[in-house]
């Protein structure tokens, strides 16, 4: 019998998250900036977004973390995840290529989220924290602050970005199953939201408005604890327990990944599996090429800039150096709402600068086209986030066919679409499209990059 499981024990479970930090080559990573004063960002001022440890994740450059004990015990639950060798994919393709996934969709919340969600409330409840706030953009970094803080007996509050808030009514009733309060923003509930709403009634929200509300609610009331399930370089460092299961399971299999996929918006799911493989690169260890895809709706990486900027677009956190497209930049409903950022993540926008890294933007029904394709020969349905990265390891494995070259390609993931089947029912209809930006439109939403941040 062909092999298609790689699968670990529990007590496999990697007892550190990796900080991919720590074997950049050349200066530190960039700091975040004071947007008052252009100064970076101190610890005292640090203290009042996050608890200790998690500042330490966040600017340290250890190459380890401990995990907590009460943490691993969690993940436990879904912990480690499987590597499978897409055996039956291979066959459709007729491609030569050796494919591989790392399947998150296998957490109770259905994603990859829970991995950062668990640690967050861990280290908020440690810090005398009752409940937490967050923004979400499809649900699933929303679903996965319900259930965490549903284990630490806390309250949650989510903002959903309001287009995915109607496109995924059960993504919302599944929070509420957990305990949360989910509201669609733009909302009357904050100064950011209602200014929004003042200018544009009908705005269909954005992450960068979903995270100015949840802050501005966090900041209101001592008790919350504000909590991210991206681009931070904590949240990535959480997300390494992926990568290092893989490369573990890697072994198992007897082979080595020469390209490693994964989708991109913050940069969490693509950051979690490539950076242990990347890190072992850097430490002297074999070559993979790397690829983040992104929204050709949302082109961060492939059409923005590096520059300071708000993650959010009341302007009330702190700046990054990050690619950017603007923090005013309001991406198109497409129905990966989870990769509808402006920005991405400071480390990881660093390892696409260092060109360590390759971005590649996609369009929204070349990657339903492929999620459809990969359902039907591995019976898994996922979610319109991972099929970016299904669309870019099909191309890869048609290219290997083509060139009669068979290479190692590993994709992650990152969660399952059940919530999304109003999606693929318009995929089937032939009603979804692809949204193409012009220049003139990115170049309005660069305007509002601070004069600090431009070049």
């Amino acid at each position: 019998m062909e092999r298609v499981k790689f699968q670990l024990d529990e007590k496999d479970i990697p007892t550190t998250w990796y900080n991919l930090a720590a074997d950049l080559p050349g200066a530190p990573l960039a700091p975040a900036l004071n947007a008052a004063t252009g100064e970076p960002l101190t610890r005292d001022e640090l203290a009042r977004l996050m608890p200790e440890p998690l500042i330490e994740q966040e600017i340290g450059l250890e190459r380890e973390f401990e995990i907590p004990e009460p943490v691993r015990q969690i993940y436990a639950m879904w912990r480690p995840s499987p590597l499978y060798r897409a055996r039956r994919l291979e066959k459709a393709l007729n491609t030569p290529a050796r494919i591989y996934y790392k399947y998150e969709g296998v957490s109770p919340a259905g994603s990859h989220k829970p991995n950062t969600g668990i640690a967050q409330a861990y280290y908020n409840k440690q810090a005398g924290k009752t409940g937490l706030v967050t923004e979400t953009g499809a649900g699933q970094w929303g679903s996965a602050t319900a259930l965490s803080a549903a284990f630490f007996e806390m309250s949650a509050k989510v903002f959903m970005v309001k287009v995915s808030f109607q496109q995924k009514p059960y993504r919302r009733a599944l929070m509420e199953t957990y305990g949360a309060v989910c509201t669609p923003s733009p909302s009357p509930e904050t100064a950011a939201g209602r200014a929004i709403l003042a200018s544009d009634p009908d705005s269909p929200g954005s992450l960068g408005i979903a995270t100015s509300e949840a802050m501005e609610t966090a900041a209101a009331n001592p008790q919350l604890g504000y909590v991210l399930g991206s681009a931070a370089n904590h949240v990535l460092a959480h997300q390494t327990v992926i990568g290092q299961e893989a490369l573990a399971q890697m072994e198992l299999a007897d082979d080595y990944p020469d390209i490693v996929i994964g989708c991109a918006g913050g940069g969490s799911n693509a950051a979690g599996l490539s950076f242990p493989f990347l890190g072992a690169q850097l430490r002297g260890g074999p070559e993979v090429r790397i690829i983040a895809v992104e929204p050709a709706s949302c082109p961060t990486l492939t059409r923005g800039r590096i520059a300071y900027d708000w993650s959010d677009t009341g302007e009330v956190g702190p700046l990054f150096r990050m690619h950017t497209l603007g923090h005013a930049f309001v991406p198109p409903p497409v129905h990966a709402g989870g990769l509808r950022a402006h920005g991405i993540g400071p480390l990881f926008s660093r390892a696409v600068e260092d060109k360590l890294i390759e971005p590649v933007a996609v369009g929204q029904v070349a990657c339903f086209e492929a999620g459809v394709t990969f359902a039907r020969s591995e019976g898994i349905l996922p979610a319109p986030e991972s099929t970016h990265a299904i669309r870019v390891a099909i191309d890869e494995a048609i290219r290997c066919r083509e060139e009669d070259r068979s290479r190692a390609i590993l994709f992650g993931l990152s969660g399952h679409g059940h919530f999304d089947l109003v999606a693929y029912d318009k995929y089937f209809a032939g009603t979804l499209d692809d949204q193409v930006l012009g220049e003139a439109e990115l170049a309005l939403a660069a305007e509002s990059i601070p004069e600090l941040g431009r070049p």
